[in-house]
């Protein structure tokens, strides 16, 4: 499909550079399986769900993964260097985006502090480098955590500074497993008080892991989807978790995606047969219209850029047509987008 069918112009007043407090006092746009907008609040989403649904969360913990260095020779006199990791290779490798990249070549090294020290191992297509560092496993974890800082999207790290605030703001409550660099942002809109409240519904919830890389935030560059490469993300899905979420949809439950990073995860995990499975690996599953979705019923997600893979993935849960007249009615009703905004509730027409 040609990119360009997904493109809308976005008021740039609308992008949140603030979550709301308390989280799910944010704005909820819910689409009907009909095309039908309701607008409500997520502190209201027990009404849109009925017992024996469950709710399907990514645990993945945003880990500080912007790097500041410079590159080892001139001192002062060389370029400063920002790396953004986005998924380990081995103990202490790790893919990056590095700005400005052209800068680094392969055999150069990159010094972040006294402590921590990488050498690019590789270069690769889109300003992609492999970083090789002087620690490994928990030391390398360890030194990151001392000297990186929140990699806040680029629509918000481009008109504000990261701040102390943004360590808590941009991690859900689920977040347990180190390893994103950027939020699985639809889960960062719950609350203690909410979740109890779905559970006295009769809604269950389970997790699941994705660690969402930084690609997540990559302009579309080709005219075609055919033609773009999505970046693989490392995830897992339990047995155990699997197993519960195949008896809930037979037993007539809904299983709903909190989160695009959730639903990408469950359909590379999911057969044929609708099945779920035990899962472990990367996926670069690239979802667009006309794919059939095997394991999620429902999906609740903020709102995406305009010619994004984010976009074209709800387009093609609920229809380019419905998702464009959902952005539209979202745009002159003022929601608040992308990654500290509001949410979304999506019903696929199938529903």
């Amino acid at each position: 499909m040609r990119v360009d069918l997904f493109d809308f112009e976005l008021p740039p007043d609308l992008i949140a550079l603030r979550p709301v407090s308390p989280r799910d006092a944010a704005r909820q746009l819910v689409v009907h399986p009909d095309g039908r907008l309701c607008d409500d609040a997520v502190a209201n989403l027990t009404a849109h769900l009925r017992p024996g649904d469950v709710l399907v969360f990514n645990d993945t913990r945003v880990i500080p993964a912007r790097l500041n260095g410079r590159r080892s020779g001139r001192g002062a006199s060389e370029p400063a260097i920002e790396v953004t990791l986005h998924q380990r290779t081995a103990e202490a490798n790790w893919l990056a985006f590095a700005k400005p990249g052209r800068k680094l070549a392969v055999g150069d090294t990159v010094i972040f502090s006294e402590d921590l020290a990488a050498t690019v191992h590789s270069k690769n297509d889109g300003g992609e480098i492999e970083l090789a560092f002087g620690l490994s496993g928990a030391d390398l974890d360890e030194a990151v955590a001392m000297h990186g800082v929140m990699p806040l999207p680029p629509y918000i790290a481009s008109k504000r500074p990261t701040d102390d605030r943004d360590a808590l703001d941009y991690q859900t409550m689920f977040a347990a497993r180190d390893g994103a660099v950027a939020a699985p942002t639809a889960a960062l809109h719950f609350t203690p008080d909410l979740m109890h409240r779905i559970a006295d519904c009769g809604v269950s919830h389970e997790v699941v892991t994705l660690h969402v890389g930084a690609g997540t935030f990559l302009p579309v560059k080709a005219d075609d989807t055919s033609q773009h490469t999505m970046h693989s993300e490392w995830g897992e899905v339990d047995k155990d978790v699997a197993r519960r979420l195949n008896a809930a949809r037979a037993a007539g439950g809904r299983i709903i995606a909190i989160g695009t990073t959730a639903l990408r995860l469950l359909e590379s995990a999911a057969d044929d047969e609708c099945n779920l499975h035990r899962w472990s690996g990367t996926t670069d599953i690239f979802i667009t219209p006309g794919y059939r979705f095997r394991a999620v019923d429902g999906l609740m997600t903020n709102f995406h850029l305009p010619r994004s893979t984010l976009f074209m993935l709800v387009s093609a849960f609920c229809g380019l047509d419905t998702m464009m007249a959902a952005y539209r009615h979202a745009i002159t009703q003022r929601y608040r987008f992308y990654s500290y905004g509001d949410s979304s509730l999506l019903w696929p027409a199938s529903q």
